[in-house]
């Protein structure tokens, strides 16, 4: 027995199911399916019955017909509810604190849970240090330079 395209007439079939695509498919995806599949049922080509071939090289024509067309296609998807973004959903609890479902409460500012420093990490915090040490040690040195030449200047009255 040969497959028909609408075997289950439950469902609503789209065009995309028609042409046995997904709907993100390319528009040479579309038109290699749509070839593929208007041979197998082209009414000349075919062993189905005359009528059965027609009504279903009409239905693969008129997906094709809708699906090929960018602005046509576009209609078609949103008219399906399909959408080529990507929309990330909101978790539930977006307003729940982070630390809410922690079992131990922790003062720190970075979290204990938080991966180790890496070999590079380690290094930048190291040579930070070292630069903020090194500008208070010259700074200290400034000043006890300048400050004693300050306090020479200045006399006590007499």
């Amino acid at each position: 027995m040969t497959e028909t395209l609408s075997e289950n007439p439950q469902r609503t079939t789209t065009y995309y199911d028609l042409l046995k695509l997904h709907p993100s498919a390319s528009p040479q995806q579309i038109r290699q399916a749509f070839r593929d599949l208007s041979k197998l049922y082209h009414p000349d080509t075919t062993s189905l019955p005359a009528s059965v071939a027609t009504a279903q090289f009409q239905q693969l024509n008129e997906a094709y017909a809708t699906l090929s067309n960018p602005d046509r296609r576009f209609a078609y998807d949103r008219k399906i509810g399909y959408s080529r973004f990507t929309v990330i959903q909101p978790p539930a609890d977006l307003n729940r604190p982070v630390s809410a479902n922690r079992k131990f409460r922790s003062s720190a500012y970075l979290d204990p849970t938080d991966r180790p420093l890496s070999a590079g990490e380690l290094f930048a915090l190291f040579m930070l240090i070292l630069t903020f040490a090194g500008c208070l040690i010259i700074a200290v040195a400034i000043a006890y330079a300048r400050g004693g030449a300050a306090l020479q200047m200045i006399e006590p009255p007499v």
